[in-house]
């Protein structure tokens, strides 16, 4: 029989804030904000919604993602009716080789009638997420650009992973990213002079 030889750590406010200085996280909206006491909120960049079905198998020769359809946001909201959705998120996440993450539903989020299904963020995993977004309530939910909408937790394996994240999510939004903090620093030079 085996037993658990080590315990493994969540990490703290203040590790979270010390590795995103280091690049854990970037394209926050507002780090100190957005940093809670185990995990770091996550944001509303976009929301998409599915359009057909899509296919999963075991090797993923035959996988396929449903069509999918960016829904607009009028004055910086929108309007949900029930149903799934795919939401991505502005921060990028950059996962150490010793550490893994899982994301939860704020707790607000879940108070509406809506919440947010996750997948594991693996070693090595870099970019920006994607999670589902499931609306229950009849009523439907309305969400604004940036909300705070599910709660990163990072946790520090045992040691660096050997095999990392090498997925075709790698690097997703990190050059569309890229472009956008360019394109800020532009602004800002031009307005300087």
């Amino acid at each position: 029989m085996w037993k658990l030889q080590n315990i493994f750590l969540i990490f703290t406010h203040q590790k979270i804030k010390k590795l995103a200085e280091k690049g854990l996280v970037e394209s926050s909206i507002d780090l100190e904000e957005q940093i809670q006491q185990s995990g770091i909120d996550m944001t509303v960049e976009k929301i998409f919604a599915l359009e057909g079905a899509g296919t999963i198998d075991f090797s993923n020769e035959e996988r396929k993602f449903p069509e999918e359809k960016e829904l607009d946001f009028e004055n910086d909201k929108i309007k949900l009716e029930k149903g799934c959705y795919k939401v991505r998120f502005n921060e990028v996440v950059s996962i150490p080789a010793n550490a893994t993450a899982f994301g939860l539903s704020r707790s607000s989020l879940l108070r509406m009638g809506a919440f947010v299904e996750t997948a594991l963020w693996d070693p090595g995993f870099k970019g920006k997420s994607e999670s589902l977004l499931v609306v229950k309530n009849p009523a439907g939910l309305i969400i604004k650009k940036n909300a705070r909408v599910m709660q990163l937790v990072f946790i520090e394996l045992e040691e660096d992973s050997e095999n990392t994240y090498d997925g075709i999510h790698q690097n997703l939004g990190v050059k569309e990213n890229a472009k956008k903090e360019e394109s800020k620093s532009n602004e800002k030079s031009d307005g300087e002079n």
